[in-house]
């Protein structure tokens, strides 16, 4: 028989990977209605975060997925206006990603969306919840970056403490 704590920590896996599907659905949605895509959303919006100048391969990692997939995704906003790739000056095989003017006011739109979007999902939530919850969070980040972990040796995606994204 299960102790109490286990059952917990269960319903707290099954309950917070459920969560985190709905909130990236809605989250889906709001970028919707900028006309944008989840494939374009995220990649601007980490690239936003993380600062210009950073490699494909850190965006890929810090977005999950793998290079040949960003490659591609990159493509669609490179022709968009959107970013600009080049050659990183310390390892020419590398580029080097730098958002537009145009991709700057667009991660600026979807910074609104976001903000919007969570402050509608979060409306019943009072301030003291949300710092427990984060710090709750916070703990099972650090755990999940740990050793023995998927993410064990992975880069920092530039988000910690970001819920959603």
């Amino acid at each position: 028989m299960c102790s109490e704590r286990s059952r917990l920590a269960a319903e707290f896996g099954r309950d917070l990977f459920r969560a985190g599907q709905l909130w990236r659905r809605e989250m889906d949605l709001g970028m919707r209605r900028l006309g944008l895509s989840d494939g374009t959303w995220r990649p601007l919006l980490y690239l936003g975060r993380m600062g210009g100048g950073i490699r494909q391969t850190d965006l890929a990692a810090a977005l999950g997925i793998e290079g040949a997939s960003l490659v591609r995704l990159l493509d669609a906003l490179e022709r968009g206006g959107l970013l600009r790739r080049h050659p990183d000056p310390e390892d020419r095989r590398s580029k080097v990603l730098q958002l537009t003017e145009s991709g700057q006011e667009t991660v600026e739109q979807i910074e609104s969306a976001y903000e919007g979007v969570s402050q509608r999902l979060l409306v019943q939530i009072d301030e003291q919840e949300l710092e427990l919850c984060l710090r709750v969070f916070r703990k099972v980040e650090l755990t999940l970056r740990g050793p023995g972990t998927a993410m064990e040796s992975g880069p920092d995606d530039g988000l910690s403490g970001e819920v959603g994204a």
